[in-house]
């Protein structure tokens, strides 16, 4: 029945007539468009039949200082037991801070279980794993079809599934086999599924292609298996699986509660905070410099400015406009605002009327421009994929910047 629902949703998606395959990636629980991963959170309870399956939207670290044994959750009413409770995480990108890489260990170590599918993976928990992964920024893999396989739990073959959808996944270049051991691979044999085992119990998954949790793979062909295959490492008789949707809206720890308070440049929780000689001294050292400040700049007479003619100034204007939303980090405004422009360019310029989600814009793009199709596809998709994310970080912003100049530059 959930299959059937999902397949309507992807048809919908697909639409009829000259309409495109709706190529959002959300690996969002709720969609049934063909980059959700509403098929896969519905399907959980077959893969755990006596477990309730939650929805956590918290930080790992807010049970850092105390066991999960007989914990209540408030929101949910469910009791947490640690070598029952399943943790399962599906997003384009984890990155933890350094207190819930400790949280997430320290639940491990207590006897829970993590499985992490993303694209990108924080350098700290990768650290502390010995774990190095080919894609760190927002590059990743952008083929036309996806190859993974999975070894089988219970005879150790490797079985291959394959689409056609998008392939966006990462792999791994350097694991240290003492600690991991490799469940997955890529098309070209590379690791992109590992687990690593605790004395107390617990394991640790990080999964490094999380479209194959999308409705397009798991709907395509016989690919439920690979999902069966993948979480059957999981334990099934867990009593608790949380699908955990906090680390959707947080990069680098985000703000979520007065726990992350105090760590400012002189904060309790900084490693200024945490030297009090130095921090008085600083402290003593800008009293002194305001002060020397408020007398010096009565007794001597200010430099009388010297007032420059009026000129054009749109340019200047553009750029402080620019610096603003950059210093202000809102970096997500910033690319829907580079995206509008690029769109007005082509429009006043070319006569084209911009869709970012048209095949044919992009063919008839390149034949005015005579810039490379391929690059304008790849400008085109990290567009749509900026406007799909709930934060952009800097260094997805640099890159559309980059490739935007390159093609002012050469189109």
């Amino acid at each position: 029945m959930i299959g059937l629902v999902v397949l309507a949703g992807l048809i919908a998606g697909c639409g009829s007539g000259r309409k495109s395959l709706n190529k959002r990636v959300t690996l969002w629980r709720s969609d049934k468009i063909p980059y959700g991963t509403y098929y896969a959170y519905e399907n959980l309870q077959s893969i755990f039949p006596g477990a309730s399956v939650v929805i956590n939207k918290r930080s790992p670290d807010r049970y850092k200082s105390y066991s999960l044994k007989n914990l209540t959750d408030d929101a949910d009413s469910v009791t947490y037991d640690d070598e029952k409770t399943t943790n399962i995480i599906v997003s384009t990108q984890v990155i933890p801070d350094d207190d819930e890489v400790a949280a997430i260990l320290g639940m491990v170590a207590r006897g829970q279980h993590v499985f992490i599918s993303s694209l990108r993976i924080g350098e700290t928990l990768l650290d502390s794993l010995h774990l190095k992964t080919a894609f760190y920024t927002s590059a990743y893999n952008t083929d036309d079809s996806l190859t993974v396989s999975v070894n089988n739990p219970e005879t150790n073959d490797s079985l291959a599934f394959s689409y056609p959808g998008f392939a966006l996944d990462n792999y791994f270049v350097s694991v240290d086999s003492s600690i991991a051991a490799v469940l997955g691979k890529d098309q070209y044999g590379r690791p992109n599924f590992v687990q690593f085992n605790y004395e107390g119990g617990g394991s640790l998954f990080i999964h490094l292609a999380p479209v194959a949790f999308s409705n397009f793979f798991l709907l395509h062909k016989n690919n439920k298996a690979y999902y069966d295959n993948v979480l059957s490492y999981l334990p099934k008789n867990s009593e608790v699986v949380r699908w955990d949707e906090y680390f959707r809206y947080h990069t680098s720890g985000g703000d979520h509660g007065s726990e992350k308070e105090g760590k400012g440049l002189f904060g309790a929780g900084s490693w200024l905070g945490k030297q009090p000689g130095l921090s008085k001294a600083m402290w003593l050292l800008l009293l002194l410099m305001a002060f020397i400040y408020a007398f010096e700049s009565k007794r001597k007479q200010r430099i009388i400015p010297v007032i420059q003619p009026l000129k054009n100034a749109s340019v200047d204007f553009v750029k402080t406009i620019g610096r603003l939303y950059f210093q202000r980090r809102d970096n997500k405004n910033l690319a829907q605002k580079m995206t509008v422009h690029f769109q007005d360019h082509v429009r006043s310029k070319y006569g084209i009327r911009a869709s970012l989600n048209d095949p044919e814009f992009e063919k008839r793009l390149a034949w005015k421009t005579g810039y490379d199709s391929n690059a304008i596809k790849d400008l085109l998709y990290y567009m749509n994929m900026l406007q799909d994310e709930p934060e952009v970080s800097e260094e997805g912003l640099l890159e559309l910047n980059r490739k935007l100049e390159h093609f002012y530059k050469y189109a």
